[in-house]
């Protein structure tokens, strides 16, 4: 669609790997090379954390730009965008656009895109809590990317943010990563101290306030009581680890729980478990659900904003009330007393994916949205007043 592949510059402050980094490398491995060329513009922390899976031809700049302090910071990211001409700077998280998104307009890049992914439950006050400085950054903003419905709702009705900016693009996964893997389940298992008859849950979520850790440690009594074999493990880490190590001391759930730190072969720990469990407080669009189901394993999740749009209650998985320990565990319990029911989930959740929420879905609709966005942009020479123009076919 173009003669010279376009500049395109992915911007993130932060500075732990989750699901919002591997979203950019999905999308940093997907796209077009004849059509884009990449640059990822991100946290020294983050850099460290993740350069070595960014593909070898895209260039990773470490900035840090995190508040008003890093002036060196902001300077940086101005010259960098100038001297690469880039053409469209997208920025991951409302915290990251906070800072890019203005540089993106004073030094006339044509397309700027945010993707905030996920609801900020800490968003509270009269300052945090009424938007405005998310609507005031909107005017440099030419397009939001909703990782789901609910997402969408969020920025338009809460946020009050233009519906004309604001386009729907699921998360998705790379489904064939978790199909046809040579089994090692029985290793692992054995590594963990687990017995072949033991039911196994996979927790696979950051140790972070966010996801609810707690709240299944409070839970878990309850399950045992019932299930006394069964083994939770949790795939993450985080600010929370410390504290979360002490909860399960003090519970006497050592014998139960497994803290295994980040891995990144994910297919082989879905493959170990029955089922997994998410017990977040809020998400966008949680890409481990969507991979527990591309690995054919159902989910026990809260239903918070888009995770009903993957875990189906009832079809793909059960769904429970966030902050509650005594629903999570009845609907673990319901689980491990029906390994049938999970099981047919598994599969039905496997094509559910598979038809809805594939990575080359994702690529390909943010590839077709950068080009409908350049195809709209204001030449650079008459770009003077911070309202951007933007496609009208909104949140489709």
């Amino acid at each position: 669609m173009t003669s010279k592949p376009i500049p395109l510059a992915y911007f993130s402050n932060s500075k732990a790997r989750g699901g919002v980094e591997e979203h950019m490398l999905a999308l940093l491995r997907g796209l077009d090379r004849k059509q884009f060329r990449l640059m990822l513009i991100c946290s020294p922390e983050a850099a460290r954390e993740f350069s070595s899976d960014v593909p070898s031809d895209v260039r990773i700049v470490p900035i840090a730009y995190r508040s008003l302090a890093h002036g060196k910071g902001g300077i940086q990211l101005a010259q960098l965008l100038r001297r690469n001409r880039i053409k469209i700077l997208h920025s991951h998280l409302f915290y990251s656009s906070l800072f890019a998104s203005p540089l993106g307009w004073l030094t006339r890049v044509p397309v700027i895109v945010e993707t905030p992914h996920l609801r900020e439950l800490w968003r509270h006050g009269i300052v945090k809590g009424s938007f405005l400085v998310d609507r005031t950054i909107s005017r440099f903003v030419d397009a939001y990317i909703a990782v789901s419905q609910a997402n969408a709702s969020y920025l338009t009705q809460v946020k009050r943010l233009p519906p004309s900016k604001v386009h729907v693009i699921h998360n998705g996964t790379n489904v064939k990563r978790f199909q046809d893997q040579p089994s090692i389940s029985q290793e692992k298992r054995l590594a963990l101290g687990f017995v072949k008859s033991d039911p196994v849950i996979l927790v696979p979520a950051r140790l972070e306030p966010q996801k609810g850790h707690r709240v299944l440690l409070q839970a878990l009594p309850t399950i045992l009581s019932e299930f006394p074999a069964v083994k939770v493990v949790l795939v993450g880490d985080g600010a929370l680890r410390n504290e979360l190590q002490a909860q399960v001391q003090q519970k006497a759930l050592a014998g139960s729980v497994r803290f295994v730190g980040r891995q990144a072969d994910m297919e082989r720990w879905f493959e170990l478990c029955d089922f997994s469990v998410l017990p977040s407080f809020y998400e966008g669009l949680p890409l481990v659900a969507i991979e527990s189901l591309a690995a054919g394993k159902a989910m026990v999740a809260t239903e918070v904003d888009g995770t009903p749009e993957v875990i189906l209650s009832g079809r793909t998985g059960l769904t429970v009330p966030p902050g509650n320990p005594e629903a999570l565990a009845q609907a673990i319990c319901k689980m491990l007393r029906n390994p049938n029911m999970r099981k047919a989930m598994g599969v039905f959740g496997r094509e559910w994916v598979a038809t809805h929420f594939t990575e080359e879905q994702q690529i390909q609709k943010t590839q077709q949205l950068y080009f409908e966005l350049m195809a709209h942009a204001v030449p650079t020479e008459t770009a003077s007043v911070p309202n951007r123009a933007v496609p009208e076919h909104g949140s489709g």
